[in-house]
């Protein structure tokens, strides 16, 4: 009866152990994988142009025009920039034309006046009045002179943000450094420096529509084709341009 007992004890103990084991190792494996080194440049594409995009978006459009306190109107300078940003809105803005007019500026007079003159070489470029809305604001440094605001909306491709670094770059157990991938910032600037050249933005999405041929020129290379002449532009004088050969 004893060993019946003894060996029942036994095996209850043995039994504990084997469950005292299991947690144990249950344990060290949750602890080894919290210090499994996590893979974070794997998701990084490998192309440049999958990691730094070129989208096209609206965006405004702003030209600042300096007014000062003394005097009213605009120069002759900006006057130019005005009538430009009016054939600019004309071409490329997808929207009207807000005015950011400074208020309680010491400048603050003569900004009306130079607005109400930007209103009418507006009008004369052919912008219409309902096209053109001006709302106040006030800046930050009130003391300051500022600025009157031009802005439109307008379609525009841009890239970036760059200078962003996720993972570093020496030397390390993750397998983007391993396998030699490029890092997360290159090729980011040119993208971004492609996308600010970029004067139509759809042009990096489709191509243009092509324009009608030009007739008469068209029309003087087919009549010297079926005379059998030339199709080339002949000069009256081609020496006219040439360098002189004094000296030599």
């Amino acid at each position: 009866m004893s060993s019946f007992r003894s060996s029942k004890a036994n095996r209850r103990v043995l039994s504990v152990a084997i469950l005292r084991g299991a947690l144990a190792a249950a344990g060290v494996m949750a602890l080894s994988g919290c210090y499994t080194a996590k893979d974070t440049t794997s998701a990084i594409p490998a192309d440049y142009r999958q990691r730094h995009p070129i989208t096209i978006k609206e965006t405004d459009h702003t030209v600042e025009v300096f007014v000062g306190s003394g005097r009213g109107g605009l120069n002759a300078y900006q006057r130019a920039d005005v009538l430009a940003f009016a054939q600019n809105w004309k071409r490329e803005a997808t929207g009207g034309i807000i005015i950011d007019q400074p208020s309680g500026t010491p400048n603050e007079r003569a900004a009306e006046e130079a607005v109400r003159e930007a209103q009418s070489i507006f009008a004369a470029a052919g912008i219409p009045i309902d096209a053109v809305a001006v709302r106040p604001y006030r800046p930050k440094n009130r003391v300051a002179t500022a600025t009157i605001k031009l802005n439109y909306p307008v379609m525009a491709a841009q890239a970036g943000p760059c200078g962003l670094w996720p993972a570093d770059l020496g030397p390390s157990y993750e397998p983007g450094h391993i396998e030699n991938k490029p890092y997360w910032n290159l090729g980011c600037a040119s993208q971004r420096n492609l996308a600010a050249m970029a004067a139509n933005p759809s042009d990096l999405v489709q191509p243009r529509a092509e324009t009608p041929s030009y007739a008469p020129r068209r029309s003087t290379a087919l009549e010297k084709y079926r005379k059998g002449e030339g199709s080339a532009t002949t000069f009256p004088n081609p020496n006219q341009g040439k360098i002189s050969d004094v000296g030599r």
